[in-house]
């Protein structure tokens, strides 16, 4: 969570600072700042609560004047969403200035020694505590002949006291053009410009500005001014960076036409599935092909358990992968919790892959719990939406998704890419394996035919408003499926919670006699997802169980006949698909039921409250 920006040159950092934060929007906040040094001004500092907008407004109010700069988005974890508890923070008399991602797990004795030292604390924050490490160490370090080496060893004297996540962006009163950053379980990016150089939690803040990043690795320091930028680590020396070209696609900030982000990315469906599939698919072998798994065929034939892990809506991708994967490929897949398999100690065979999954390929415990598997000696390969990102980097080897940015924090298009990538994936060890030519080709027709399946269901969207308008003052939603199915009410209950505020569970449908159905009453909606196919006739007599208690029933459905339209209250349509890709063609109306109902209520839509897109604490 949160985000992170600094520069350091020629130029007025205040500038690029702001529409750096505006550009991390999307990780989600509730408090930002901005400090900046140069000239005679000292430490100019503003911050605020609320959006990027009002921060701006601040400083037209009182504009910044220097040519170095830090800035941050701040998501609440250690003291509330106030003024005082925004970064940046100030240590000592107010020489070190500091903006700080992920969480200081040891900060409450750290603060208690640093009061005893007579320092005081003017936020409730854990991030308050490095500022005053490094002014106290900088008071016992003598000045050397490197006139930065002394403000170096302060920050590398200070992380070795810190147990915790850390991405830092560091200036110093006394030092205007210099700029520390340092990472240890927190994503910085570094921007090689000339004479200026930048900093960044990812990517989006440097288009435009570089073309040619450094990626910080974990417990490496970057010294940073005008003219040159040097990366040590923390404990071994200085260290040779692996410059990179930033590729990197625009953010899109215009609304195009829409009212929110999450409605334009619900609408781009079809692009980004085609994305996703553009080079991938082999029709003269009827499979799929993946450029970045870096493992041999051998090495993925000879593979006999699969494990999946992430957290959230990656969560339920990964159980629609394991329908696909166990069908097509016959391979056993295990779904784990990627917060739950970071501290488990599960056996696990050396012919284990372990897909980790992730929009933001920062996600800390994915991160994590990749990084213990990797330690025993496993393959871990990572479904991704960013470049460039943590656990892109981490892992052995990967699949990009090419959604493209998704500003909204809900996640839509990143879904069903995934979907759509662990579709090719059943598909591909499938054809390592027992599936036919025949079969694989009958796959891959499908699969092409979901951009345009996708258009004909957007087209549902007036349909759904009209649900929404009704049942917008409900407190309480059932989401219900089986099979490929079951995940989507998962999913469609998650969307509903995160951006109206309604509580909302998913069950498979034949568990509602299991206990759930005795919340089933008038005023709490059933939204079954009910397409033809394998379980079609038992998911009707779950549904029919719903309406004998008087249950509301909103039914996503394929076709229309006499019995749907005697038992639903509502139905949306949806076109035919077949099973295994119909939770992708079923995401569309549960994105677009939460969104409509989010709106009529009034919610933040793209930033609801309390989450963040780029989930980097525990």
């Amino acid at each position: 969570m949160c985000g992170i920006v600094g520069y350091v040159g020629a130029k007025e950092a205040c500038p690029f600072l702001l529409t750096g934060l505006q550009r991390l929007e999307y990780r989600g906040y509730d408090s930002a700042g901005i400090a900046t040094l140069g000239g005679n001004n000292g430490v100019q500092l503003s911050r605020a609560v609320g959006r990027i907008q009002r921060l701006s407004e601040a400083t037209q109010k009182n504009p910044h004047r220097g040519t170095s700069g830090i800035g941050h988005t701040r998501w609440a974890t250690h003291g509330p969403a106030t003024e005082e508890n925004a970064h940046p923070h100030l240590g000592g008399t107010g020489q070190v200035v500091i903006a700080h991602n992920g969480v200081i797990e040891n900060y409450d004795s750290l603060k208690e020694r640093l009061i005893d030292a007579g320092y005081h604390f003017a936020s409730a924050t854990d991030s308050e505590v490095v500022a005053h490490l490094i002014a106290d160490f900088l008071k016992k370090i003598p000045a050397g002949q490197d006139p930065n080496q002394r403000y170096v060893e302060a920050v590398r004297l200070t992380l070795a006291q810190l147990r915790g996540t850390y991405g830092l962006a560091i200036m110093f009163r006394d030092r205007p053009d210099l700029l520390i950053a340092a990472r240890c379980g927190s994503p910085l990016v570094l921007g090689i410009g000339r004479g200026e150089h930048f900093l960044a939690s990812d990517t989006s803040p440097l288009i435009g500005y570089t073309d040619r990043i450094i990626y910080l690795a974990d417990h490496q320091i970057a010294v940073l001014t005008p003219d040159t930028l040097q990366v040590h680590h923390r404990d071994q020396g200085r260290v040779r960076p692996d410059v990179q070209v930033l590729e990197s696609e625009t953010v899109d900030v215009a609304m195009n036409g829409f009212k929110h982000f999450m409605q334009k990315e619900i609408f781009e469906q079809p692009e980004s599935l085609t994305n996703a599939m553009r080079g991938r698919i082999d029709r003269e072998n009827a499979t799929a092909k993946f450029g970045g798994l870096n493992l041999t065929t051998q090495q993925l034939r000879s593979t006999n358990r699969i494990i999946l892990t992430g957290c959230g809506t990656s969560w339920h991708s990964a159980l629609v992968g394991e329908y696909l994967i166990e069908e097509l490929a016959r391979i056993p897949v295990e779904v784990e919790y990627a917060s739950e398999l970071r501290y488990r100690n599960p056996p696990v065979d050396p012919d284990t892959l372990i897909f980790g999954i992730t929009q933001s390929g920062e996600t800390a415990d994915t991160l994590a719990a990749l990084r213990e598997m990797k330690r025993k000696g496993h393959h871990t390969l990572a479904i991704c939406n960013v470049i460039g990102s943590s656990i892109a980097q981490e892992a052995d080897g990967g699949i990009y998704l090419h959604a493209g940015p998704e500003i909204g924090v809900a996640s839509t298009k990143a879904y069903t890419s995934q979907l759509l990538v662990l579709s090719m994936l059943a598909l591909y060890f499938g054809r390592l394996r027992h599936l036919s030519y025949e079969a694989g080709l009958r796959i891959i027709d499908q699969l092409e035919k979901l951009p345009n399946l996708i258009r004909q269901t957007l087209e549902c969207e007036q349909q759904v408003a009209d649900v929404a308008a009704k049942y917008s003052n409900a407190t309480n939603f059932l989401y219900l499926g089986r099979h490929y199915n079951f995940p989507s009410a998962l999913e469609g209950a998650l969307k509903l919670k995160e951006i109206s505020y309604i509580h909302a569970e998913g069950y498979p449908a034949a568990e509602m006699k299991h206990g759930p159905i005795a919340l089933v009453d008038e005023n709490t909606p059933s939204v079954f997802i009910v397409p033809r196919g394998t379980v079609f006739e038992k998911v009707m007599s779950n549904l029919q169980e719903v309406k004998a208690r008087r249950g509301p029933v909103i039914a996503i459905v394929d076709h229309r006949d006499e019995r749907i339209e005697k038992l639903a209250d509502d139905i949306i349509e949806i076109p035919p698909a077949e099973d295994f890709i119909q939770p992708i063609v079923a995401a569309i109306p549960l994105q677009l039921l939460a969104y409509h109902i989010a709106v009529l209520r009034g919610c933040d839509v793209d930033k609801p409250r309390n989450l963040a897109k780029s989930v980097t604490v525990e």
